[in-house]
Parts: C-alpha cells; structure tokens; sequence
C-alpha cells in the first residue's frame, strides 16, 4: 500500500496546476496540504500568497508573504513581495515600511529601490521617486528597469527632453523594448520629428510588437504630411490587428470625411456613420466622435 504524499510531493502537485494546467483551486489545495505538512515550505506560502493575490485575496495574501518573511528573515525578495501586498491594499505607508527593510538587508537590490520609487510616486512625492529611480541606475547602471519607470516618470510630468533620453538608454540596453520604442516615436512625432517617429514605428513592425499602435500612429503622421492614402491604409491595417481601438477608428472616419465631405455619397456616408456609432459604442463619453456623428447625420 502506497503511503501518503509527502509535503514536497504536495508541493509539486500544487505547482503543476500552478503553472501548467491553470488550475488555482487544486493548486491552492495543495499548497495548503503542503504546508500542513511542512510549515517551513517557503516556496509555498509565496506561491500560494500570489495565487491569493491574484484573486484579491489580500488578508489571505498577507498572511502567506508574513511566513515567508519570518522564514527567511534575511531575504529581501520576502520583504517585496510583504510590501506590494501592502501597496495592493494601498496601504502605502505600511508598504514603504517593508521595502526600506529590504533595501537595508541588501543595498543593491534594485527591486526595493523601484518599489520605494513606485510608493513616493503614487504618494505625489515627484522628488523622492526621482530620487529613487537615480538611485536605482546608480546601484546597476546596466538594468533597463529604472531607465523605463524614469523615462515613464518624466514623460507623465511633461519632462520630454528627459524622457527621450531615458527611452533611449532602454533602447540601447534593449534593442528590442517595444514599450520604450512606442513612446519614443509618440514623444518625437509630438515635437514634430516626424522621420524619427515613422523610424520607430516602423521598427515596431520589424519586431511584430505594439503592431496596432504602431500602424495607427504611422497613420496620424501620414495623414498630418498629407499623404492621405498611405494614412488610410495605415489605419485599416491597424484595425486588422485589433477593431477595438477607439482612436483608429475615429482617425479613419474624420479622415474619410475630410477628404470626401464635399461629395459624400450614400454608401460613404452610410459607413463613416456606422464606424462612429462603433467608437461611441465602445466610449459613449467620445465629444470628437458625437459632433462628427452630428455633423455627418445633419444635427450639428
């Protein structure tokens, strides 16, 4: 007769439905069977705290990342995740509390560095998240992380000489950062570098990421030099990657009716009409969308 599962045996069992099959309540089950077997388990308590997190569990949550910090008192790794339960709770204090202890344990730790970084930013503290994120490139100067999250910082505070700078060390470090490069090409087609922008965006194509942003904004930059068909074609091919995007679909329609308002025929009409009653379907709130409607079906 075969004798019980042992606590590591529950543990794997636990991180096949975790990881494989998608299964949390079988995987939650077996964490917990894992644990009541053996509560130094650290391995499931972290697990079985994300799974809890993942579902807004936080009390839940809160209690897993607390055993893995009184387990691994040294580990700064269990004190960031304690922290972003607190942050996910927006318990932010709490939260800057737990990161400051793992930066003390380990100085380098760059993720405690972002995490304090992350808190001063949602508190409205611009300075010390700056601070932080300096501090953060200082401590590893080749992490793309920090370079990001700053670049990101500045963009939002309207610091756009900062911000490209800052996207192109992301770029540098990685060629391949579609995020970094889509804000690049926004950022320069905003400050009217149109051949930098396209170059971005078509490098987006390149690597097959951010594709229905990138055909979209080819689009806007097309449209604005007045290249109207390259623009069109832009906007359908965005729309092919994706048809929820409110922003193409309003671009194609104000273009169509630019360019056709003097003689717009039944069919054209019939179809500019459908696609903004589709972009107020998806945002009901769109002024640009409602008074070209009103516009095109005789009520402006």
């Amino acid at each position: 007769m075969r004798e019980k599962k042992t606590a590591k045996e529950w543990f794997t069992e636990a991180y096949h439905y975790d990881t494989v099959e998608a299964m949390p309540d079988k995987a939650i089950m077996a964490y917990k069977q894992s644990i009541r077997l053996d509560s130094t388990m650290t391995d499931a308590y972290v697990n079985l705290g994300f799974l809890h997190l993942n579902r807004d569990e936080y009390d839940e949550a809160l209690k897993c990342f607390t055993h893995a910090v009184e387990l691994e008192k040294s580990n700064p790794d269990a004190y960031n995740n304690l922290g972003y339960v607190y942050e996910r709770m927006e318990r932010f204090g709490s939260a800057k509390q737990i990161y400051e202890k793992a930066h003390k344990l380990s100085p380098s730790n760059v993720e405690a560095l972002i995490n304090l970084a992350h808190i001063a930013d949602l508190q409205a503290d611009y300075e010390g998240a700056l601070a932080y994120y300096k501090k953060a490139i200082s401590t590893d100067p080749g992490a793309v992380a920090p370079h990001f999250l700053l670049a990101l910082l500045y963009d939002r505070h309207d610091m756009f000489d900062e911000a490209i700078a800052e996207y192109r060390s992301v770029v540098e470090k990685d060629p391949n950062h579609g995020k970094a490069i889509l804000n690049l090409g926004n950022l320069y087609a905003q400050q009217g570098d149109s051949a930098r922008a396209i170059e971005c965006f078509r490098r987006l194509l390149e690597l097959n990421t951010c594709t229905a942003e990138a055909h979209n904004n080819l689009g806007s930059i097309y449209e604005e030099m007045g290249h109207y068909q390259e623009a069109i074609a832009a906007y359908r091919k965005s729309l092919a990657v994706n048809n929820l995007q409110e922003d193409a679909h309003l671009n194609l329609a104000r273009l169509e009716y630019t360019r056709h308002s003097g003689r717009l025929d039944g069919p054209r009409r019939e179809e500019i009409s459908k696609r903004l009653h589709f972009v107020l379907s998806l945002n009901p709130h769109n002024r640009k969308a409602q008074r070209l409607l009103d516009t095109i079906e005789g009520r402006a």
